[in-house]
Formats: C-alpha cells, sequence, structure tokens
C-alpha cells in the first residue's frame, strides 16, 4: 500500500502540468447555472477558474454590482470547480442561488475542465486568451485586485 501511494504521489505532477504561454487550449462544453451549453472556442479571451468555493466567492464579489452581460462584454468565461460539492447540496441550493448572478457560471460538476488549469485552491486563475492560445496567467486571492483587472480588460 505504501508502494502505491509513492507511486501516485510521484505521478502526480504529469497530472498537474503548467500551461505554458503560447499552447492552446483544448476545447470542453460545460453546462452553465441554466443547465444551458457553453463551449470553450477562440473568441474567449479571458478565463476565470475557481477551484474553491472560497475562490468562486472572490468572483462573485467582483461581479456582484455589475450590470448584467459584463463578463461576456470583455469575452470571459468562469469555470467554477463544484465537483467537490455534495449534489444534494448543489441541486437544492448552490445552483438556485447562482441563478441570480448577473453573469454565467459554467459549472465543472464531475472535474473534467477545472483541473485542466492548475491554480491554488483559495485563488482565481485569470488566463488571457487569443484565439485560444494562452497569452498570460495571473491569480488573484481579493474581489479588488480581479475586479480592478476586469475593468482594464475593455470590451
Amino acid at each position: 500500500m505504501k508502494r502505491w501511494s509513492m507511486l501516485l504521489l510521484a505521478l502526480l505532477p504529469l497530472w498537474a502540468q503548467a500551461l505554458e504561454i503560447g499552447e492552446r487550449l483544448a476545447p470542453w462544453t460545460l453546462l452553465d447555472q441554466f443547465d444551458q451549453p457553453y463551449s470553450l472556442d477562440s473568441q474567449a479571451r479571458i478565463l476565470l477558474v475557481a477551484r474553491s468555493m472560497e475562490a468562486a466567492k472572490v468572483v462573485n464579489a467582483a461581479l456582484k454590482d455589475r450590470p448584467q452581460g459584463y463578463l461576456q462584454e470583455r469575452h470571459g468565461v468562469f469555470v467554477a470547480d463544484i465537483q467537490r460539492m455534495p449534489t444534494v447540496i448543489a441541486k437544492l441550493f448552490a445552483v438556485p442561488a447562482m441563478r441570480d448572478y448577473p453573469y454565467r457560471v459554467m459549472l465543472d460538476r464531475d472535474g473534467r475542465v477545472a483541473p485542466r488549469y492548475p491554480a491554488a485552491e483559495n485563488q482565481v486563475l485569470w488566463l488571457q486568451l487569443k484565439d485560444g492560445q494562452l497569452v498570460e496567467q495571473q491569480a488573484f486571492t481579493t474581489a479588488e485586485q480581479l475586479a480592478t483587472a476586469l475593468e482594464r480588460a475593455l470590451p
């Protein structure tokens, strides 16, 4: 058993590869909080990824007072990793609450997409894209930092 644990730990870095500038992001499709599909395409310029509830709260605080469509105007996409959230909680409370947000949340319910983008649990990962390729990446821990960056990302 100990050997298997050591092998798993040794292989972990291979699964959590860092993205390289210039790398083309693999396409994916997720459902949003309204069960509407969204597919990542070359039109997206900003990809925000929250791997924890703490990080998702940073995004919510940065966008809560913004008008409907603010993130979409900036060609932004927000992915929330909710795979660890109990299904009952997600279905009865969390997702219905998200329907009041003035922005779309792409819900990664199965952990198929968010793990592709390594980030600290308490940070919002910002991937700047151009024609589907990574141009820059940043991480934010406060709503103020994220809101300022979004203001600079002109529509």
